[in-house]
């Protein structure tokens, strides 16, 4: 009988511990979608005006079909954050977020640029 209570005891930890895990992953994407993404935004605006010429008119219409494109998934706002370098890899592991950042590229590939 007390094996039975032992293993429970050990299930409901690990239990907990998931549901820690889950919700740090769920302030993660929160995080990226608040305070990221802005930053991502922005820096898509500077470079098109930065690039435009004849060859690449980077309009208002160019600009709205970029910035949905980079913002359609997290994993996406936080793939462009990366290449952008609005963020480095460092960030993530100071932060405890590299294994969350692994996870949503995971979860996401599917949506990921290529």
């Amino acid at each position: 009988m007390e094996f039975i209570v032992v293993i429970a005891v050990v299930f409901l930890i690990w239990l907990i511990w998931q549901l820690m895990r889950a919700k740090h992953f769920t302030k993660f994407r929160h995080k990226i979608s608040q305070e990221l993404k802005p930053k991502v935004i922005t820096s898509i605006v500077e470079e098109m005006a930065e690039t435009r010429s004849e060859e690449l008119p980077n309009n208002s219409a160019h600009e709205a079909a970029t910035i949905a494109y980079w913002t359609a998934s997290t994993g996406r706002i936080l793939q462009a954050a990366l290449m952008r370098e609005i963020i480095t890899e460092q960030w993530l592991k100071e932060t405890g977020n590299l294994r969350n950042s692994q996870h949503l590229f995971h979860i996401e590939r599917d949506k990921l640029h290529r």
